[in-house]
């Protein structure tokens, strides 16, 4: 039984571990070790390890929508596929319905429309349609988990054995450990794939960065997504959308590189690249040819329901609890997030099923593409691998 002056570690210091400690903290515990392979907070090895990330409250499933409460554009071109134009609809049907959003939902019909809400595009916005949600946006991911790090950051290390062979006993280990968790708990991979999805950035002047000041973070579907820029950096982070990477190994489970840069870096394959010079051709294309810098892949825990798995591992007698399966839509839910894993340890079970863990084995089967917001195919980090032959050590 876990108690207030149990110890307890977490491992992993992204977004999901470190509102767990807070919360934890805050709840009355006194003894919370935060452990994690990086030398400093944020750590690189984290999604969040990021300019921005966003904050929005469309799903298709109202549970999520409930759960979320600069403006917010999803958008569809013309040439998009019918499954991006249904998951369009069914996200705004969504919010359309909830009572807290419904107000400052509307619908966009014709480059006109979006235009009312970013007077910068001056691109063609070729047959977009969509909507605005103005009480959504992004939030500066990085600097949030720095934030918490700053604050409780005094907690001791007490429970498992790390790389220079130190051991740590603890009551409780948490394991938020994000895309790389199967690598300590191998059956996890059983229904969590670690994959990966680009990110590129392009560099602006001072003026061009206060020219995109406020404009609100924008969704197109079947291309990509992009966020003003960020005023510190003046960097412009674009992310196209898609299915995304995976890197499968022998036994059939995915998991990033062990590199401790995981290849390859400062690159985005051709495809992705594309479908960001298309965005930007419809909206800005004054910078659709402009270089790309800050180039990376961003690994995530994904399962084939985007459901979260927050729950105390099988056969561990309740002393190990895995947070996973954040499935690229795990940010937004920092602020909530650690009072779930509270709840589960004040209630000794999961009890919510959609968050219980999966007695599965889904390792040989591709479900990516059924994923109703993704749209394209999964393919493997050796043949983006294969595509770049010379890999430069940046960032991750």
């Amino acid at each position: 039984m876990t108690g207030k002056d149990s110890h307890i570690i977490i491992l992993g210091s992204g977004a999901w571990g470190l509102s767990t400690a807070l919360h934890l903290i805050n709840s009355g515990h006194v003894n919370v070790t935060v452990i994690d392979r990086a030398e400093t907070i944020p750590s690189r090895y984290s999604a969040a390890w990021d300019l921005n990330k966003i904050i929005r409250a469309e799903y298709e499933d109202a549970f999520y929508t409930d759960l979320a409460l600069t403006g917010y554009v999803v958008a569809a071109t013309g040439r998009a596929p019918q499954k991006a134009v249904d998951h369009l609809e069914k996200a705004l049907s969504s919010i359309s319905s909830h009572s807290t959003f419904a107000p400052e939902i509307r619908r966009l019909n014709d480059p006109k429309d979006f235009r009312d809400h970013t007077w910068q595009y001056t691109g063609p916005l070729t047959g977009f349609k969509g909507y605005f949600n103005r009480i959504a946006g992004y939030a500066h991911s990085a600097d949030a988990i720095r934030g918490i790090w700053e604050h409780y950051k005094t907690s001791r290390c007490v429970g498992v054995k790390t790389a220079d062979g130190k051991h740590h006993m603890a009551d409780l280990t948490i394991c938020a450990l994000g895309a790389y968790g199967a690598s300590l708990i191998p059956s996890l991979g059983n229904f969590v794939v670690a994959r990966c999805w680009s990110v590129a950035h392009v560099q602006l002047t001072a003026a061009e960065t206060d020219y995109l000041r406020g404009i609100p973070t924008t969704n197109v579907r079947d291309l990509g997504f992009f966020f003003e820029p960020d005023p510190k950096t003046r960097l412009f982070k674009l992310c196209p959308l898609g299915t995304g990477y995976t890197n499968i190994s022998n036994q059939g489970i995915s998991l990033p590189p062990d590199d401790e840069l995981p290849p390859p870096q400062d690159y985005i394959p051709l495809e992705d690249e594309q479908k960001l010079r298309q965005l930007l051709r419809e909206t800005f294309p004054w910078m659709a040819d402009r270089p790309f810098v800050e180039q990376k892949l961003c690994w995530f825990a994904d399962t084939a329901d985007s459901e979260y798995c927050i729950d105390f591992v099988p056969g561990t007698n309740k002393s190990l609890v895995v947070l996973s399966g954040d499935s690229g839509h795990g940010f937004k839910m920092m602020p909530s997030f650690g009072k779930w894993v509270v709840d589960l340890l004040n209630n000794k079970e999961q009890k919510l099923p959609r968050w219980q863990w999966r007695e599965i084995d889904s390792r040989g089967k591709d479900w990516g593409t059924s994923v109703s917001w993704r749209i394209g195919t999964s393919r493997e980090l050796r043949d983006l691998i294969g595509e770049k032959s010379k890999m430069v050590k940046a960032r991750l």
